[in-house]
């Protein structure tokens, strides 16, 4: 079946018990629905009503038919009352948790993007401690959506994966720090001064080859990113951070490649359940935004953003 409309009429004359009816309710010609249902018979060559009687009949090949048809028709009533809701957000507030670890990067992006194509709609950021924080925020409904790294546990929630963040060594051109033609090895990364978030578990535990034993080389506990930045900056320490964030927020300091590379997968939690078509189109402009594998739900970024 390829044309919508004559689906539609197919399906109205069977509700309406007849071309009579259905073409009122319809507002077309009775010889104008009778020859578009002539027309969908002959696409699909098969008789599709019994017209021996007083009233019409579905045949056999009509029944599986209208199987389909019905199923095409809620289809396409499903994506545009989808498409519909994202276009109506012309007000309104999504609510995003997240800790220190992605405050900037993807998140700063991510938004940028959002409000770009949604600038009626606030977005509200959450602030939570470590990866538990923002679980527990999401499980008391305070935000419908928590940027997380993947090996949070998150096994209660939906998590869609954003992607892979590469992680290295940011430094001020003032601190001394042995490279090979590779980067820095991680290794010789305890020996340096580092600025490092304790509290949050995840990151702990993945710069378990960078940090020294009883933490020694931690010369600032930090979960505060601007105040990293400037410590950075000033040469107190070195962090660990993700090449983007570097790059972008703190231009002055040498970001150097770790061996071997160290990397971590991000992504966006959420309830189970559907959810709101506000927080739908942000989850689908940050998978968007950072490159996310696998499809991206266009009906949610509404029918003006697709190509």
């Amino acid at each position: 079946m390829v044309d919508l409309h004559l689906a539609t009429y197919f399906v109205a004359v069977i509700d309406h018990g007849g071309i009579t009816k259905a073409a009122q309710a319809l507002y077309i010609s009775q010889p104008s629905l009778s020859q578009a249902i002539r027309t969908l018979e002959r696409r699909l060559d098969a008789t599709l009503f019994d017209r021996t009687g007083r009233r019409l009949e579905l045949t056999e090949a009509g029944a599986r038919v209208e199987v389909i048809a019905r199923r095409v028709l809620a289809d396409v009533d499903r994506a545009r009352r989808r498409v519909a809701a994202v276009r109506e957000l012309r007000s309104g507030t999504v609510d995003v948790v997240t800790d220190s670890t992605f405050a900037i990067t993807p998140l700063v992006s991510i938004v940028r993007d959002f409000r770009a194509r949604f600038d009626d709609v606030v977005v509200r950021i959450l602030a939570a401690d470590g990866p538990a924080g923002i679980v527990n925020r999401l499980r008391r409904g305070e935000a419908e959506i928590g940027l997380i790294d993947s090996a949070a546990d998150h096994s209660t929630f939906v998590f869609a994966p954003l992607g892979t963040q590469e992680l290295v060594l940011a430094a001020s051109r003032s601190l001394s720090v042995d490279t090979t033609d590779h980067g820095v090895a991680r290794e010789s990364v305890r020996s340096l001064p580092l600025v490092v978030d304790l509290s949050d578990q995840a990151i702990g535990t993945l710069l378990t080859d960078v940090i020294a034993d009883d933490a020694h080389n931690v010369v600032a506990d930090c979960a505060h990113p601007p105040t990293v930045r400037e410590l950075v900056i000033r040469g107190v320490g070195a962090a660990i951070l993700p090449r983007e964030s570097v790059a972008e927020q703190i231009p002055d300091a040498v970001s150097y490649p770790l061996t071997p590379p160290l990397c971590r997968d991000i992504g966006m939690l959420t309830r189970s359940g559907q959810p709101s078509p506000a927080a739908a189109a942000f989850m689908a402009v940050a998978r968007r935004t950072c490159g996310a594998p696998g499809p991206v739900d266009d009906d949610a970024l509404g029918a003006s953003d697709l190509g």
